[in-house]
C-alpha cells in the first residue's frame, strides 16, 4: 500500500466538503469542525498546512499541521514555541481499518519533524474516541490530560521528538 500527502487545493474543496459531513468523521471530529473548505484553503497562513493523503493516487483523507503558537485563532491558547498539532483523518467509512491511518500517521509526524527546531507534536481526540486515542497511544503519543476546547471534550496528547524516534525504530504501529 502505498500512501503518499500532497499539499490541498481549491480543486479538493467538494471532495474536503464531502468528507466533512460524513457520519465516521463528525463522530470523530466534535461539534467545532464545521470547516468552511473554500475559505480555508484561500486563507491558509504561514502556520498552517492542508495535505490530502492519497494511495496510489487515490484520495483517501486530510492531514491538517499547524505551529499551535503562531497559527492565527489560537485554538491551542498560550503553548510554548517549536511544537506542530495535528488533525487527521480518513474520508470514507470503507477506508477505516485497513492500515491507511498508521501510514498516514507516519508521514505526517516525519512532516513535522522535518524541520529541527520541532520538539514535539500535540493531537486533540474527544476523550469518547477510545478508538483513535489508543491508536495514538500505540504511534508514541503520551496523554497529556484532558481539555475543553470549544465545545468539545478533548483529551490533549503529545509525542516529542524522542519518543517519535523510538517509536519509528519499533514494530508499532
Amino acid at each position: 500500500m502505498t500512501v503518499s500527502l500532497r499539499e490541498a487545493t481549491a480543486d479538493d474543496v467538494a471532495l474536503l466538503t464531502y468528507w466533512d459531513s460524513q457520519p465516521h468523521v463528525v463522530a470523530a471530529s466534535g461539534d467545532d469542525d464545521n470547516e468552511d473548505w473554500s475559505h480555508a484553503l484561500a486563507t491558509k497562513d504561514d502556520a498552517t498546512w492542508y495535505l490530502v493523503a492519497e494511495e496510489r493516487g487515490r484520495p483517501i483523507g486530510l492531514v491538517q499541521i499547524i505551529d499551535p503558537a503562531l497559527e492565527s485563532s489560537h485554538y491551542w491558547g498560550d503553548v510554548e514555541p517549536n511544537l506542530r498539532a495535528i488533525d487527521i483523518w480518513i474520508g470514507e467509512e470503507a477506508d477505516l481499518g485497513r492500515g491507511l491511518g498508521t501510514k498516514m500517521m507516519a508521514l505526517a509526524l516525519q512532516r513535522c519533524f522535518d524541520p529541527a527546531e520541532v520538539t514535539g507534536v500535540l493531537i486533540d481526540p474527544l476523550e469518547s474516541n477510545t478508538r483513535a486515542i489508543n491508536f495514538y497511544r500505540r504511534c508514541g503519543f503520551q496523554d497529556v490530560g484532558p481539555r475543553r476546547l470549544g465545545q468539545d471534550d478533548c483529551l490533549v496528547m503529545r509525542i516529542d521528538r524522542e519518543q517519535w524516534r523510538r517509536a519509528t525504530t519499533s514494530d508499532i504501529p
